[in-house]
């Protein structure tokens, strides 16, 4: 049965919840493109893309406030990379622009090749902050898939075998949002009650109903687990484990050599597509044989429609476009900084960004929140001086 609507007779597209697996695709190929390029407007413009899908198809649920969260938390990388690039200094070259000097402190021999402290360059500055600047924008591709899809609906979509691993990684993803929600309850119970709402003590005083209600909520999510029968055995036999432990350690151990032989160009052929292709059916040999033992129904099953296809499609094509190198030059995507100019903008794989871009019309708008209707709504009260009150009053027995 679907999750949403479909589209009415006219065409328009009615609001429904895109499938959580699609939003997670569009969000790993926009992640695994920033990892090709290391120029800074291009990097700049796939922020540019993350705020303008999150603002059009977000939701109104909890975990769908924090991407500022993740804003903050990208700057915090740069600052770290760029603070960490000033203090442990490699000297400068002549070419470098001189900043500043730092206090040079002497290392022992064992450490010579690391130097503490000493000149500071505008290039050595620039280039940590680019290399920050790509880990942020894969940090904040992370937490755009975690703001625009529902953990709890992904779960569903697990194999059998994944199944505990999933309520693992779903619980560990969802504790942001939620502290998140109870800081902002705390802050605002404590402006209603005219309490310092700056400084340490205002700070103190949130931390603790914080953890209060994070130890509440783990209780009760323990309670809930436990109530619902996780973590119970199923009836698979000693056969079946060993079995199913041989295929996925055999699948691993050929995704490995898959990868190392399509890395290596000296390896054999059979260590490249054909080991991939051998491990991936030995893994997935393995994942259905362990999910035998977990039996599970799902109700209202989301559905994989147009939109969830347009909407993974244009982030897998924006990374298979950044790493093609068709129509463009593979130095535009990492300029270098000496000598010291302004990076060019390359058009192609600007396209394929604003390409990805184009998931903010693509998916469908989200559902709005449930409002209460005239029906349930209490009614309002009536005057006293009321033309009806006063008639009753006079036709009461005295």
């Amino acid at each position: 049965m679907p999750s949403g609507p479909a589209p009415d007779a006219g065409g328009r597209r009615l609001p429904r919840t895109l499938h959580p697996v699609a939003w997670w695709i569009w969000a790993l190929a926009l992640a695994t493109a920033v990892s090709r390029t290391n120029n800074p407007l291009l990097l700049f413009l796939v922020l540019a893309v993350l705020g303008y899908v999150i603002t059009m198809r977000r939701t109104e649920a909890p975990w769908a406030r924090g991407f500022k969260y993740y804003l903050y938390l990208a700057l915090t990388v740069v600052a770290i990379r760029v603070l960490f690039r000033a203090v442990f200094a490699t000297g400068i070259t002549p070419r470098d622009h001189f900043l500043f000097s730092l206090p040079h402190i002497p290392t022992p021999d064992w450490y010579a090749g690391i130097q503490l402290g000493g000149p500071v360059s505008l290039e050595a500055l620039l280039s940590a902050a680019t290399d920050g600047l790509r880990l942020a924008c894969m940090l904040c591709c992370i937490g755009a898939a975690n703001t625009l899809a529902n953990p709890k609906r992904a779960l569903r979509v697990l194999p059998g075998a994944l199944y505990e691993l999933g309520v693992a990684v779903t619980v560990s993803i969802s504790v942001a949002p939620q502290l998140v929600q109870s800081v902002q309850r705390v802050h605002r119970a404590r402006r209603l009650r005219a309490g310092r709402t700056k400084g340490l003590r205002a700070l103190r005083g949130i931390i603790v109903p914080v953890l209060e209600d994070a130890l509440e909520r783990s209780l009760r999510l323990a309670a809930a687990m436990d109530s619902r029968g996780y973590g119970r055995a199923g009836t698979a036999t000693r056969r079946s484990r060993r079995l199913t432990g041989a295929f996925m350690l055999l699948g691993m151990c050929g995704l490995c050599a898959g990868a190392y032989g399509l890395l290596d160009a000296t390896a054999p052929k059979l260590l490249g597509l054909p080991a991939m292709g051998a491990g991936a059916l030995l893994c997935f040999a393995g994942l259905r044989l362990g999910g035998r033992r977990i039996t599970r129904t799902t109700y209202r099953p989301d559905p994989w429609r147009a939109a969830e296809w347009a909407v993974a499609g244009c982030g897998v094509l924006s990374a298979v476009l950044l790493f093609s190198n068709a129509g463009f030059n593979a130095a535009e995507l990492n300029p270098s900084i000496y000598p010291l100019s302004w990076p060019t903008l390359p058009l192609v794989p600007a396209a394929a960004i604003l390409l990805a871009g184009t998931a903010g019309f693509l998916a469908p708008p989200p559902t709005a929140p449930a409002r209460p209707t005239a029906a349930a709504r209490p009614a309002a009260p009536v005057p006293v001086h009321h033309p009806a009150v006063a008639a009753q009053r006079t036709e009461e027995p005295k």
